[in-house]
């Protein structure tokens, strides 16, 4: 068969395979070719609008029509237009004022002319831009005084407010564009409240020479059905009816469900492995005392990291609750060691630095908190939470960000036993390469630091170790505490792949639809 056979065969096929509505277009456009939908929906017998315009999507896609479209622009009033109409224009009443007293302080001109504040401001605005009113400096204030042209103006409406009065009697259905005078109405449209723009937006469909050449073999209307229903299977009707056939090469859109953000996502992850190792988990507030959040865990009160450029602190004083005989302790611990074996930091320990409020630069102020209401009891706890620092924002590092925090206090914990929390930790959420290497951090002793390895590369995690006596006697907890503090957005990056912690918070709706669950 030659290639006219082949159309032939094509443009049958193409026929055979069309939907009900779009049967219904094209036979409707046989009488009217090149009208509006609407239109077209009414001949065609179809309910809503969009129905006529996704059969004629699917028909312009197969080439039998095109689809023109027209945009008329209306010019409507605004919300403050009836008001103009009543009683002028801001600047026509300032005017008013102005020709009466030829000059006025900046700030008379709103209370003189019965104005508030921002419309006065809107005033002045167009005072200046229209000429009518400059601006000058006395000796004791600034002034708003007359032009010539200000007193050249009559007392009868201007253009633009004639043009306001005419959109308001025209009503929700306007005036078009080109009916208006094109300099006043480019003025007045920046007037957003006073008038606004009306789109409204014509559609036409018109038959290609395909859609012609397929009327023309016979276009008929007949039953089908696009699904089964437990009805037509028990009645036998389905026998009767035609299946829509469907065209699984055709395009579809990608549709994107929803999905946990990646931070969200790796919080779950995190909570989930800790539960499951037979932890609870700790809340506690944003805003701690420079108590808990330093002096308890035997922070130095000279120590850098209270400087400002480290830590984000209030105003105002923290009402701390503690017993004073703790906080007694805890000085003592500062100045000479007390009974823990240390000789302290010396100096003088201020018992106004423990009332400074701050924003927690750790999660360790809450996990301290925990010790000293429950110093007896063996405990596996865990929080997740934000903290703050005054940090400069890069690839790096974020002034805001989350922080895994957790201990385990019993009889008997020891270094070996934090390991091996650490490893299976890290093990759940699916690193099996796992490292420990000494380190060093400033309540902890012996400390260690994780790392794992991603791409033959070893990544540092976090810290951990056991809280020195100096955290743990002034609060009478006398077992091994195991502790770790590790930040969540560096789990979250190398789960995700990504090497600048700021992508983990930007609005980059493409990745995150397309990055892969995990």
């Amino acid at each position: 068969m030659g290639p006219g056979g082949e159309l032939v065969d094509e443009l049958d096929a193409l026929i055979d395979k069309l939907s009900a509505g779009e049967r219904r277009v094209l036979l409707a456009l046989r009488e009217l070719d090149g009208a509006e939908v609407d239109t077209i929906r009414e001949q065609a017998d179809l309910r809503e609008l969009v129905e006529v315009m996704n059969s004629a999507s699917w028909l312009a896609s197969k080439g039998m029509v095109t689809i023109g479209e027209r945009v008329d622009r209306y010019a409507i009033a605004g919300p403050e237009a009836a008001g103009v109409v009543e009683r002028g224009l801001p600047e026509r009443r300032a005017l008013a004022v102005l020709a009466r007293t030829g000059m006025l302080g900046m700030g008379d001109l709103g209370p003189e002319a019965g104005m508030e504040k921002k419309e006065a401001s809107i005033a002045l605005g167009w005072l200046k831009r229209r000429g009518w009113a400059e601006i000058r400096r006395t000796e004791d204030q600034t002034v708003l005084e007359i032009t010539t042209a200000g007193e050249e103006m009559s007392d009868d409406t201007t253009p633009d407010e004639e043009m306001i009065a005419r959109l308001v009697e025209a009503g929700r259905k306007g005036v078009p564009e080109e009916e208006l005078d094109p300099e006043i109405w480019k003025m007045l449209k920046e007037r957003k409240e006073v008038v606004r723009v009306r789109e409204e937006v014509h559609r036409t469909l018109t038959l290609t020479d395909t859609g012609k050449e397929a009327l023309s073999r016979g276009i008929e209307m007949r039953e089908e059905v696009a699904q089964l229903t437990p009805q037509m299977l028990r009645s036998g009707r389905w026998r009767e009816l035609e299946m829509r056939p469907y065209d699984v090469h055709a395009y579809a859109p990608a549709l994107h469900g929803g999905r946990p953000h990646p931070i969200r996502d790796t919080l779950e992850k995190v909570r989930r492995a800790f539960k499951q190792m037979g932890f609870t988990e700790i809340v506690g507030d944003y805003v701690q005392s420079a108590f808990w959040n330093m002096d308890a865990l035997f922070v130095p009160q000279d120590h850098p990291a209270r400087d400002l450029q480290d830590t984000l602190y209030l105003d105002g004083g923290y009402d701390l609750d503690v017993d004073p005989g703790v906080i007694d302790r805890v000085r003592r611990t500062h100045e000479d060691g007390w009974e823990t074996g240390s000789r302290g930091w010396g100096g003088e320990f201020s018992m106004e630095e423990i009332r400074r409020p701050l924003l927690r630069t750790h999660t360790t102020a809450l996990t301290i908190q925990y010790l000293a209401e429950h110093p007896k009891e063996p405990c596996k706890i865990f929080s997740l939470g934000r903290v703050f620092r005054h940090e400069a924002i890069d690839y790096s590092h974020l002034a805001e960000f989350y922080q895994v925090e957790g201990i385990v206090m019993e009889p008997g914990a020891s270094f070996a036993m934090l390991v091996g929390v650490m490893r299976e930790f890290y093990q759940r959420l699916g690193f099996d390469d796992i490292r420990i290497r000494p380190g060093y951090f400033p309540y902890t002793e012996p400390s260690m630091e994780v790392e794992v390895l991603l791409n033959d590369k070893w990544l540092e995690m976090g810290g951990s170790g056991l809280f020195r006596p100096e955290v743990t006697a002034p609060f009478d907890v006398h077992d091994p505490v195991l502790a770790w503090g590790l930040g969540l957005e560096r789990i979250a990056m190398i789960m995700y792949g990504i090497d600048d912690i700021r992508q983990l918070y930007e609005s980059d709706l493409e990745w995150l639809r397309n990055r892969p669950l995990r």
